[in-house]
Parts: structure tokens; C-alpha cells; sequence
């Protein structure tokens, strides 16, 4: 078992790298689609097959395949093979934690509740 190591305090007064930014704006672009984001949110639960997340999402299979290759292209879920099933799930606690804070704060804006800091 990986011990957890705490998230390093961002350096607000630098700017990032150039190829983490452009990572993080792949990223984000992705969590930009209301399908891709529903999707996101369950595998972070559990894996899913293709049929199975359709029905979840309320969306064709083929559809749901075209989004389940974006996110695995921006690194966003896994693929794991079980026989012949494709099983799907969101790729590790940081993707977990990047779409908890994003619904967060839109609950938050969503309820007129202020950010404290």
C-alpha cells in the first residue's frame, strides 16, 4: 500500500510549467461537458462497462465510448480488461478530488454560499 503524501502548497507567485498547464487545460476542457463530467463522477465510485455507464447516463453506447476515449486520452480514467468486458474507472484520488472540489464550488456559488479562505 502507497502512503499518501500531502499535496504541496501551490507556489502562487510562479507560474506553472508550460506542459502542466497545458495538461490542466486538457483536463479541464474535458470536465467542460456535462456527459463527460456525469460520467467522471460515477467511475470514481466504481468501474463501469460501456452498457452498464450508458444506462447510468441516460446516453447511447457509442456515444459513451467517444467520451470514455477523450478522458483516457487526457489521462483522466483507466481501462482494465476483464475477458472480454472493458471495465472503466477514474484515474486515481487525484481526479477525485479535482471533480469533488469542482462541484463544490458550484454548490457553493450555486447557494450564495461565500468562500472563505
Amino acid at each position: 500500500m502507497r502512503a499518501h503524501r500531502p499535496a504541496a502548497t501551490p507556489d502562487w507567485h510562479h507560474l506553472p510549467p508550460d506542459e502542466h498547464v497545458t495538461v490542466a487545460v486538457d483536463s479541464l476542457r474535458m470536465l467542460a461537458d456535462p456527459t463527460r463530467l456525469r460520467m467522471l463522477w460515477l467511475l470514481c465510485g466504481e468501474e463501469y462497462d460501456v452498457t452498464t455507464l450508458a444506462a447510468a447516463v441516460g446516453i447511447a453506447r457509442p456515444a459513451v465510448s467517444q467520451h470514455l476515449s477523450k478522458l483516457r486520452l487526457t489521462g483522466l480514467v483507466t481501462l482494465r480488461r476483464d475477458g472480454r468486458r472493458a471495465l472503466y474507472r477514474a484515474t486515481g484520488g487525484h481526479v477525485r478530488h479535482m471533480l469533488a472540489e469542482a462541484l463544490q464550488a458550484a454548490h457553493h456559488h450555486a447557494a450564495g454560499i461565500p468562500d472563505h479562505d
